[in-house]
């Protein structure tokens, strides 16, 4: 399914105040080969969260060591939950026409675009904005722009990180941060 080309939504450089941050967890980082293990969505209405999507999902493969190690999901903690096709559309359902934000959101757009058509024929085509782009513009001198990386630089607590939920609150506090200094920047 890689070659094909996606159809998404449009990458915005906007300030949203309602909107849905995401993260996935998966078993690697290839749409046609891996697996999504863990959805989260928070709903942010004028940036306040209103609401919360989180579910773990069961792969059709055992999750690697290194996958268990980064994430900390293992295959006994997955074993009762549900499976993709009834986990993306509780997903959509949940995100309805929001815009979606996240932190190197391609990544997690691709996979729930792939697995969306996959197993729905449904086209994921919110538009989204993608935090990383600002800390590429705001934070230039840092070593990283890992989410990690800004996370600390604001003093934003990662613990929990790499989860998806926690994840999605960490990539809020950053673009929060991110955003007030760009205005500042910009002289707004």
């Amino acid at each position: 399914m890689s070659e094909v080309k996606r159809r998404k939504g449009k990458s915005r450089i906007a300030f949203p105040e309602d909107y849905c941050v995401v993260d996935i967890e998966t078993t690697g980082l290839d749409p046609s080969e891996s697996e999504i293990i863990e959805i989260a969505a928070v709903r942010y209405r004028n940036c306040k969260k209103l609401a919360v999507f989180s579910t773990l999902i069961k792969p059709n493969y055992h999750i690697s060591s290194f996958i268990t190690g980064l994430t900390g999901i293992n295959d006994s903690m997955v074993q009762d939950a549900p499976n993709i096709s009834q986990a993306i559309m509780d997903f959509y359902e949940f995100a309805g026409n929001d815009m979606i934000m996240g932190y190197n959101v391609n990544f997690d757009i691709n996979f729930l675009y792939d697995n969306l058509l996959q197993c729905h024929g449904i086209i994921f085509d919110n538009d989204f904005v993608d935090v990383l782009r600002f800390a590429r513009k705001v934070l230039p001198l840092l070593p990283d722009r890992k989410q990690t990386t800004v996370a600390n630089y604001y003093g934003i607590s990662i613990l929990g990180a790499h989860r998806a939920e926690k994840d999605c609150e960490i990539c809020n506090a950053c673009y929060i941060r991110l955003r007030d200094d760009m205005k500042k920047q910009n002289g707004e």
